[in-house]
């Protein structure tokens, strides 16, 4: 897959963040902030599921050799999902995702450096040290109002 693709891909992955909160909190009026998590969580598995079992190409038996910290992710998601439910009635849709790619941004740019997780480094430089600057600026103005 071409690298224009991904971009598109996580553009359009950026959207989907971006309207879930929103579509999250009008369920939590229903039924509560964390009963809404857990339905989003658990529609969310069912179509993974689905996908697993239909195009799945890898197996799921590799799961015993993960560490401990490479099953976090659904905690970190559900940690996501359920402050993103409480803070968009509170300070909106764009001020909310304005603080999430901020923290995305930042901690991106640490495991990019360090080259964490295993993956290669790439170096903190100026053009990247200008990005997160105008990034950061740009969520100040936005979360002020």
């Amino acid at each position: 897959m071409s690298k224009i693709f991904l971009f598109l891909f996580m553009f359009c992955a950026g959207i989907a963040a971006a309207v879930q909160p929103s579509i999250n909190g009008r369920l939590a009026r229903k039924v509560g902030v964390i009963e809404s998590s857990f339905i989003s969580f658990t529609v969310g598995a069912a179509v993974l599921l689905a996908l697993v079992l239909l195009a799945g190409r890898g197996g799921l038996k590799g799961i015993g050799e993960a560490t401990w910290w490479e099953l976090t992710g659904g905690v970190l998601g559900a940690f996501f999902v359920s402050m993103s439910i409480v803070a968009v009635p509170r300070i909106g849709t764009a001020a909310t995702m304005a603080a999430v790619i901020a923290g995305q941004l930042i901690t991106g740019l640490l495991i990019d450096h360090f080259g964490l997780f295993g993956f290669r480094p790439l170096p903190f430089d100026a053009k990247r040290a200008a990005g997160a600057v105008l990034l950061f600026a740009g969520a100040f103005l936005i979360f002020k109002r």
